[in-house]
């Protein structure tokens, strides 16, 4: 694990500046689930259309193309530094300073000239890209239609050009679900991968796998979770070449017959002396769930209960199916 990976930038000279705040990078549930970000590396001008499980999705590009998930590392960097004020006490809003600098390195970028003007095309794509969904977020449930981002500014110095700070307004669609704690810990190695489809693989085996023993899934299911533009042949080759490859972080991949692809955790789920670890939820477990959460996404709930009960200590539970639906039960009120 390692080899065709990005060199790790941060340890040339340079510290992981999310580290300052104690902010792991966090990535949102929603965006997680559903493809709403480009996978290519040319300008994306097709309108995305997309529905699962009574999610209706559509995202529409300005003429500078889709964001792309390259893009996203914006906003998963912004939503970290709101985590992280959250969990120290302090305050918190849609807008947010960042330095410019700052925001290059976490995410593993080099610093040059070319990188702040990627930069700024990054913004312009990520405040041009609409979205109309009629997914649940935070404690609302309707449809509408949104930017990824609401504004953006950039200052530079007078002189020398040079840009010193950024300023994003979310949408408030994201910034709802960053305070309802609908997010995700990712590995800080996410920012290694080259390929788009490695990250966008990545992130579907870190919210349904998590530190579960297994997440199964037809491959003809993930291309579609995948917002791959690739027909489905050429998807299942660059799938293998993943498998062959064997860098992606935190999880393996592997074949099954059936056209079916197994994700497993590179740990043990009972975790290196023995940590404890909570079984799969019953079929029956998940459909009491969508009764208490209409409109929700309730493995994108399991996701984040798992996270919190991990945070919290791991402790023992009688009935793991019972805890999470009495967790439903206080998140929805």
């Amino acid at each position: 694990m390692g080899e065709g990976l990005l060199p790790d930038r941060r340890r040339q000279g340079d510290f992981f500046v999310c580290d300052m705040l104690g902010a792991h990078p966090k990535d949102d549930l929603a965006s997680m689930e559903h493809p709403l970000f480009s996978l290519s590396t040319r300008p994306d001008l097709r309108v995305l259309e997309y529905a699962h499980n009574g999610v209706a999705v559509t995202v529409t590009p300005s003429v500078c193309g889709r964001a792309t998930i390259h893009d996203k590392d914006i906003l998963i960097y912004c939503i970290s530094q709101l985590v992280a004020a959250l969990n120290a006490g302090r305050d918190v809003s849609r807008r947010l300073r960042l330095r410019a600098h700052d925001l290059l390195v976490a995410t593993n970028r080099d610093t040059s000239g070319d990188a702040y003007k990627r930069l700024r095309e990054a913004f312009e794509r990520l405040a041009g890209t609409r979205i109309t969904t009629n997914l649940a977020m935070g404690e609302l449930d309707a449809t509408r239609g949104f930017g990824m981002i609401e504004d953006w500014e950039i200052l530079r110095r007078t002189r020398t050009g040079r840009m010193v700070s950024v300023s994003v307004t979310l949408s408030d669609w994201l910034y709802r679900a960053v305070l309802a704690r609908s997010v995700l810990t990712l590995s800080r190695d996410y920012f290694r991968l080259r390929k788009p489809l490695e990250r966008r693989i990545y992130e579907l085996a870190r919210k349904h796998c998590g530190r579960q023993r297994e997440w199964r899934v037809s491959v003809g299911v993930l291309h579609r979770k995948s917002g791959a533009a690739s027909p489905l042949r050429v998807f299942r080759k660059m799938l293998r070449d993943m498998i062959g490859e064997n860098h992606l972080p935190e999880y393996r991949l592997a074949e099954e017959p059936g056209d079916m692809l197994v994700v497993t955790p590179r740990a043990d789920p009972a975790g290196a002396g023995g940590m404890r670890t909570l079984p799969p939820l019953t079929a029956a477990v998940l459909e009491r769930a969508r009764a208490l959460a209409p409109g929700w996404d309730v493995h994108a709930l399991e996701a984040e209960w798992r996270a919190h009960w991990a945070a919290t200590g791991r402790v023992r539970l009688r009935s793991p199916g019972g805890a999470f639906l009495g967790w439903i039960r206080k998140r929805m009120a």
